[in-house]
């Protein structure tokens, strides 16, 4: 495993962002949020985004900030819709341990209640179920460590079974 960097992936809402920040803390990695460097770079929120410029105008963005990516020791917390990007997604596990942030649908659906307002990239008509079984295969496919996380309590739990997986110590 390449613990040079350590990329998140998963739904949204399955706690990237949340876990990356403790994870950095933990491991002692720097912490970089990629919906914020696109949210930086673009000058646009990540729903403004969707709503002016469309579905495939941020999937592409979101490929170039993935496949541009330079970094080290960084623990990176991509958008839930980065594994849509073959090129992004490539680049990201060459230069790091991609990590899936696995949730079940149900708790996803619990957390993730501003859907409208929240910036995720969905395709017109979508539910979030729709997207669940869209993406689950790619999350499968890209991870090198699969870590499950279902309840919001066990934030340190689950942050040690990520650094446990990738043998690093607190």
């Amino acid at each position: 495993m390449n613990n040079n960097n350590i990329i998140l992936i998963g739904m949204p809402g399955s706690g990237k962002s949340t876990l990356g920040v403790l994870l950095a803390k933990y491991s002692g990695y720097s912490f970089v949020d990629l919906d914020l460097i696109i949210t930086k770079k673009t000058g646009k929120k990540l729903q403004k985004i969707l709503d002016q410029d469309g579905y495939d105008a941020f999937l592409k963005i979101e490929n170039q900030v993935g496949k541009e990516l330079d970094c080290e020791k960084t623990v990176v917390a991509t958008g839930g819709s980065m594994v849509l990007s073959a090129e992004g997604m490539e680049h990201l596990k060459k230069i790091g341990t991609v990590v899936y942030i696995n949730v079940p649908i149900d708790e996803i659906i619990r957390r993730v209640t501003n859907v409208a307002t929240r910036g995720i990239a969905f395709k017109d008509g979508e539910t979030l179920n729709d997207v669940f079984k869209e993406r689950t295969p790619l999350y499968e496919k890209y991870a090198d460590v699969t870590v499950d996380f279902e309840n919001a309590s066990n934030l340190e739990e689950t942050v040690d079974k990520i650094m446990e997986k990738l043998n690093l110590h607190k």
